[in-house]
């Protein structure tokens, strides 16, 4: 089968891989019908991380082609979403709703799904069947469900965006944009975007954003503490993952507030007398997806909400390199390719 092999920072290929298989009876084996580019599939492409001959993507959607003999939940022809983290759904960090911290997690980057054919671990707890035919529209925002709005949406409810609440998102990626679409329909009455981008601005008051704050450091948190009474915001989406963002997280946080993180850490440190005196609540993490899948699945099927649109650039498969390179030069926001 084809699919994408990153063999080092910057140099991604579409080539041959060892078919998709069943290997375990737990197993299902998907025929990938849409996949994407992350933006953590940045971070070894730029050469933050290491990386060596690895097949890329963790998000898809996809038809079962086989199943394991202890598959009982999806049948072949189920048209499914699937979380980044394949988890069994039943151990007890599951029922907490933590299925990204499953004590079996499978972690998909590792299998690779940016390919024609996927094998999906723990393929019952993992997997979610979609009712109905999708549309284009829908089927593109089912995409997002995988990743992006599961993870925007885990953010808000971390940082208990709600009724009465403003809400700050610190980046402007398709994460940080699907946290604003949470927000709004977790009926937060103010959301601030931290934006420098036009068009990622023009999408976040799409989404739900009723301010645009440009500055970054001191500067941001200043402009949001003026935009909230000197006080700051209720609930803060941290969606970037690196030192400044944080800082600004928790800087724009009123004391007794509320950060959702789930930017990807790097080299990021807390320095614990400036968390002592912020009083703010800290909580994130890998995004526990498959707790949100069936409910964004019904708001994306009764066309409820279309994070669909935050995929700015579609490719097939075969030009999945290109995709990379409009993500790392900010020509694109996310890139669907097609199978």
């Amino acid at each position: 089968m084809r699919g994408v092999v990153m063999h080092a920072p910057g140099d991604v290929r579409v080539e041959d891989r060892p078919d998709a298989r069943i290997e375990e009876p737990t197993d299902a084996v998907i025929r990938v019908t849409q996949a994407c580019i992350c933006g953590s599939d940045l971070w070894p492409y730029r050469g933050l991380e290491p990386v060596k001959d690895a097949p890329m993507g963790h998000e898809y959607v996809g038809v079962v082609e086989q199943i394991g003999d202890a598959v009982t939940q999806v049948k072949v022809g189920d048209l499914v979403v699937g979380s980044f983290v394949a988890s069994d759904n039943t151990c007890p960090i599951c029922r907490a709703g933590y299925q990204s911290r499953c004590v079996h997690q499978v972690m998909m980057g590792v299998i690779g799904t940016q390919a024609e054919h996927a094998r999906i671990p723990l393929a019952d707890g993992t997997l979610v069947p979609v009712p109905g035919t999708p549309t284009e529209a829908q089927a593109r925002s089912l995409l997002a469900a995988s990743d992006v709005l599961g993870t925007g949406w885990f953010a808000a409810v971390a940082a208990e965006a709600g009724p009465g609440k403003t809400v700050a998102v610190v980046g402007d990626g398709a994460v940080g944009l699907c946290g604003i679409l949470a927000a709004k329909q977790l009926g937060a009455d103010r959301i601030i975007a931290m934006s420098r981008h036009a068009d990622r601005q023009a999408l976040a008051r799409t989404f739900g954003a009723t301010d645009i704050v440009e500055e970054r450091g001191e500067a941001g948190i200043a402009r949001v503490k003026e935009l909230t009474d000197g006080l700051g915001a209720h609930s803060t989406v941290e969606a970037v993952g690196n030192q400044l963002s944080m800082d600004q997280a928790i800087g724009v946080t009123r004391p007794g507030g509320h950060v959702g993180f789930v930017g990807v850490s790097h080299d990021v440190q807390l320095q614990g007398e400036n968390l002592f005196f912020s009083s703010v609540h800290l909580h994130g993490g890998p995004a526990p997806v498959r707790r949100f899948l069936p409910d964004l699945i019904d708001l994306i099927m009764t066309d409820k909400i279309d994070p669909g649109v935050v995929f700015d650039l579609t490719l097939p498969l075969d030009r999945a390199a290109e995709g990379y390179r409009a993500m790392d030069e900010r020509r694109a926001t996310k890139v669907l390719l097609t199978i």
